[in-house]
């Protein structure tokens, strides 16, 4: 019989892509679970990964193990809930960016809600430092926060791509002398950065339109009232993405982290591996 344990460990491997991210992921060393996966192999007497320097990938027979394992260890965790799950599992409070709400995250939630007919799934959608105020409030269990790269905590980081916009059939001048820019309120981190890079390039900045909703900022943006910066999966098709050439450098050393309360109950930490592996599936649909 397959060990369940070394099975997650490979998952996670190839999800992540390099045995220390997965140590993270599953909470061992990155020896154990280099340890861990020789014994799958020798168990299994074929090689299932792949080592080139820091990178990992599966071989062939670590793409025909990778399927089997997936619905294994999905079997293995459905069972365990149905037999250990109490009729009230309580409630798991997680907090969101909008762009995430927007995006197919919502299909994920409401299929763990849906599998947990005992729990109540309460999700907000908000600015990334509200969130983390809430969370150190102790008002939500889970969060996934935008934030400079290199904080530290989490349960998983993922770095965030991020481009200037602007409207495709009504593009702003790049060389306006005051730039129009479309916004969050103040506390967004991508409109503290568009203001750092604008000033940095001895350029004046106006804030032409602000919006709590992310779909106000899109259609500002989309009719021509001035620039924004958006992650990849929020770019819609009436935008045009700016780059260098056009006077404006990358946005860079963002990131998307996964973090949970100190005292986080199962449910949450359930759900915290769901959508770390939604996010590890952002990241290669973007690669």
């Amino acid at each position: 019989m397959l060990d369940l344990d070394l099975l997650r460990s490979f998952v996670s491997v190839v999800d992540a892509g390099g045995f220390t991210r997965a140590g993270e992921r599953v909470h061992r060393t990155q020896s154990t679970v280099s340890q861990q996966i020789k014994r799958l192999e020798d168990e299994l007497g074929c090689i299932l990964l792949d080592r080139v320097g820091k990178r990992v990938t599966p071989t062939e027979d670590g793409e025909r193990l990778l399927s089997y394992a997936r619905r294994i260890l999905a079997l293995a965790e459905e069972a365990r809930d149905v037999l250990t799950r109490p009729k009230t599992e309580g409630a798991v409070r997680l907090g969101i960016p909008e762009d995430f709400a927007a995006y197919r995250l919502t299909q994920l939630l409401a299929g763990f809600a849906r599998a947990r007919p005992g729990l109540r799934l309460d999700v907000r959608a908000d600015q990334s430092t509200i969130l983390r105020r809430d969370l150190e409030r102790g008002e939500i269990d889970l969060a996934l926060l935008k934030r400079d790269a290199g904080e530290k905590g989490g349960i998983a980081i993922w770095p965030e791509r991020v481009h200037w916009v602007t409207s495709k059939t009504s593009p702003i001048d790049p060389e306006a002398k005051s730039v129009p820019l479309i916004f969050f309120p103040s506390g967004c981190l991508y409109r503290t950065r568009a203001i750092h890079a604008i000033e940095s390039a001895g350029r004046a900045w106006h804030m032409a339109y602000t919006s709590s909703s992310l779909s106000g900022i899109q259609a500002a943006v989309a009719a021509g009232l001035g620039l924004s910066i958006l992650p990849a999966i929020a770019i819609q098709p009436g935008h045009r993405v700016l780059t260098e050439k056009d006077g404006f450098a990358p946005i860079d050393k963002t990131e998307v982290a996964l973090v949970a309360a100190p005292n986080a109950s199962p449910a949450t930490l359930r759900l915290a591996d769901r959508l770390a592996e939604f996010c590890d599936e952002v990241q290669r649909e973007a690669a």
